[in-house]
């Protein structure tokens, strides 16, 4: 009785039929990584609003969806376009239908490998090229910053220098202008959801 009373007592909580600490749950451990961050919004962005890339996100969390892009000649972005959610970014979607303050969404570009094997001709992904991140801000907390708008801060981080965000204006600028990408789906708050099966409600 004592043992489980210590245990009730320093908030131990079961997860998955292990004991964990409530700081150790899957979910903390995608948001610990980086816990500089701009006070009470995300640890992602700093007082600036300058952009990290986060890390740990195939692991721990939420795999919305792929694209596959051909390699051709009207590609722009050729490859395995892997997106993914941070911890309670999807419970919040589904129950409201707006992607909540703070939410964030890491596109993982990798390049395409294919092969003919028994099952027909194979694609799969190969090694990263590129990441693209996207912060929710419903209070425009940057007015003045050049990668912030639309409600969206906006990076672009290459896999030669996964630190560096080269995206300096996310209304301009070659392979980082996202408002030219993104202006499709601005009636879907700049997302492509039709995309991403795992946030329809049947899913």
């Amino acid at each position: 009785m004592k043992a489980i009373s210590l245990v009730v007592g320093i908030g131990i909580l079961l997860w998955g039929g292990v004991f964990l600490l409530p700081g150790l749950l899957p979910g903390a451990l995608a948001v610990a990584e980086n816990n500089h961050g701009h006070e009470g919004f995300s640890p992602y962005v700093d007082q600036e609003g300058n952009i990290s890339r986060p890390t740990g996100f195939r692991q721990n969390w939420v795999h919305l969806g792929t694209w596959y892009v051909p390699d051709n000649k009207q590609a722009v972005g050729p490859g395995f376009h892997a997106v993914y959610a941070s911890p309670g970014t999807l419970e919040a979607y589904k129950n409201t239908g707006k992607f909540p303050d703070g939410a964030v969404l890491v596109k993982e570009i990798r390049a395409i490998k294919s092969k003919l094997l028994t099952t027909g001709n194979a694609h799969w992904a190969g090694d990263v090229k590129l990441w693209f991140v996207m912060i929710k801000d419903r209070k425009g907390r940057f007015p003045d910053s050049p990668i912030w708008g639309a409600g969206w801060g906006w990076a672009l981080f290459k896999a030669g220098k996964p630190s560096v965000n080269v995206n300096h204006n996310w209304k301009r600028g070659g392979l980082s202008n996202c408002y030219g990408c993104h202006v499709p789906a601005k009636q879907t708050d700049w997302v492509y959801i039709e995309g991403y099966p795992t946030l329809r409600p049947q899913e």
